[in-house]
């Protein structure tokens, strides 16, 4: 399982509806107001969507509070994160990680380097220092699966060593919107004009859209004019277009699915630390990464589908074992759910 939100798989091991804790979607849902903008937008499919994509970035860069000439459009985050590899010869991946850093990588023949993150998942900062000259640096920023975000005195340091190794640092931050408001990479390297550095976020699981794909990045003006030269045109569909142009505008929503997940991720995380035969690790964001101290992981999925719960198993990521599982935040009735599967869990 290299990725989550595989239910078709498993919808004739359980009678009933599934509840699926392996992919992480905002519980609240999409903005309201979005199914009509797209209805309404229908009569767009008959021509092709603006190859420049003017509006969209202009609402993204509103967003981001960014320059419109900072920003990238593509299918997803990952066909971003795809075009940037595409541009290095050298990619370095801290893992574990998205599986789809070193994925990406070896599809164009890049050379990949693996650096491990501490025990605790932290970076270890003197390993970053042997970067070299153009080499792409991946970063989860929060990780996944880990959950953790990177201490903003540790992303400053890690920055000035890839500028004065000449590299590149690129940040995928598709889980930012769930994460504590301590600080914004958008504004930390605002200053420096976003040189050797690139942010990378999406509409995939804070507004719900894992089937709009889009993502959406900010880079330097340089970056921005390289990449531009080798994507692909019309990779944002018209639909997902006009989502762009509606969801960023939505501060209710924003602003209360923030304090949703923040609640439901402390009650999550304290409910969890309570059960025996599991260590809970810290997350920053809307998935908690759970080590197994007694069984393994085809164990404990076994079980949570017999209680109509998918989980996401993590021997896929490099250098977790099978005794790592991930759970996804749901609503508290989900939560609960949850809950109330792992009590039973022996």
């Amino acid at each position: 399982m290299k990725h989550g939100g595989d239910l078709l798989t498993y919808e004739h091991h359980y009678e009933g509806e599934l509840i699926d804790f392996s992919s992480n979607i905002n519980p609240l849902g999409i903005p309201k107001g979005l199914n009509e903008a797209l209805i309404d937008g229908f009569n767009t499919l008959t021509a092709y969507p603006d190859i420049q994509y003017r509006k969209l970035k202009r609402d993204v860069a509103k967003y981001l509070n960014c320059k419109e000439k900072n920003v990238l459009v593509g299918n997803g985050a990952v066909e971003i994160i795809n075009n940037f590899i595409i541009t290095h010869d050298k990619v370095a991946v801290m893992t574990p990680a998205f599986s789809e850093y070193e994925l990406r990588a070896k599809v164009h023949k890049k050379q990949v380097r693996k650096i491990s993150y501490k025990e605790d998942f932290n970076i270890d900062l003197e390993s970053v220092k042997s970067l070299e000259k153009d080499e792409l640096l991946i970063l989860g920023n929060p990780n996944n699966p880990t959950g953790l975000r990177i201490p903003k005195d540790d992303l400053i340091e890690i920055y000035e060593i890839v500028k004065s190794k000449k590299a590149f640092l690129l940040l995928d931050e598709a889980f930012f919107e769930f994460c504590p408001e301590d600080y914004d990479s958008i504004e930390l390297f605002k200053e420096d004009g976003y040189k050797n550095v690139a942010i990378i976020r999406a509409a995939t699981k804070f507004f719900a859209l894992p089937g709009i794909r889009l993502g959406y990045s900010c880079s330097s003006i340089e970056k921005v004019q390289e990449i531009s030269e080798i994507e692909l045109p019309w990779s944002v569909n018209s639909l997902a277009d006009i989502a762009g142009q509606y969801i960023f505008n939505d501060v209710e929503y924003i602003n209360e699915s923030k304090r949703y997940i923040d609640k439901e991720r402390r009650y999550l995380i304290e409910e969890l630390s309570k059960i025996d035969g599991i260590h809970v690790y810290n997350s920053h964001t809307n998935y908690i990464l759970i080590k197994l101290l007694k069984h393994n992981e085809d164990y404990a999925f076994k079980h949570f589908l017999q209680h109509g719960i998918v989980i996401r198993k993590c021997s896929s990521f490099v250098e977790l074992e099978d005794n790592h599982i991930r759970v996804a935040i749901k609503d508290r009735e989900n939560n609960q759910r949850l809950l109330d599967a792992f009590g039973k869990y022996r």
